[in-house]
């Protein structure tokens, strides 16, 4: 994989397609202001750096029929590495677990569970959470409401010199 310092031209690619990566190649060279090949290298550059990692959709939520976010702390105990590998395992396997980090303070790890309701995330947390390897205490944090989500990343950092 390819070592790349993206530029101040990489970031508007990035930014334009974090916006809508559905862009053609056509469409991203004007928006940007470049030719299409030279336009295309660089997304495939940046692709084969790692730096444009894939292309996703954004679903609602809602709309799919997932209206409960919860936060999950996970203390996993005790602290032995193989505990931790088991429960990084088997965590990565959940589709409701839409993110796992982690984190330094009272939890061990802190996911990002989705399901339909309530009913759902005690199924959920009975049901298979609990039961994950080395799990020694959950605490549950539910969103009331979704004040910002966004999946862009701030880029203003990139590019500042020249390109």
């Amino acid at each position: 994989m390819p070592i790349l310092k993206p530029d101040r031209l990489d970031r508007r690619i990035l930014e334009a397609l974090q916006r809508d990566a559905r862009l053609s190649n056509v469409e991203l060279a004007e928006a940007i202001g470049l030719s299409p090949s030279p336009c295309l290298r660089r997304v495939r550059l940046l692709e084969e750096a790692g730096v444009i990692s894939g292309y996703h959709a954004a679903l609602d939520r809602n709309a799919v029929g997932l209206g409960l976010t919860v936060f999950v702390g996970v203390k996993v105990g005790p602290h032995h590495e193989e505990a931790s590998t088991a429960f990084r395992e088997a965590v990565v396997q959940l589709p409701e677990v839409v993110s796992c980090h982690l984190v330094s303070g009272e939890a061990d790890f802190l996911l990002q569970v989705v399901v339909p309701d309530l009913p759902a995330y005690e199924r959920f947390l009975l049901g298979t959470l609990l039961k994950l390897p080395g799990v020694s205490d959950i605490r549950s944090n539910f969103a009331i409401a979704t004040v910002k989500a966004q999946t862009a990343l701030p880029l203003a950092h990139l590019g500042a010199g020249g390109g």
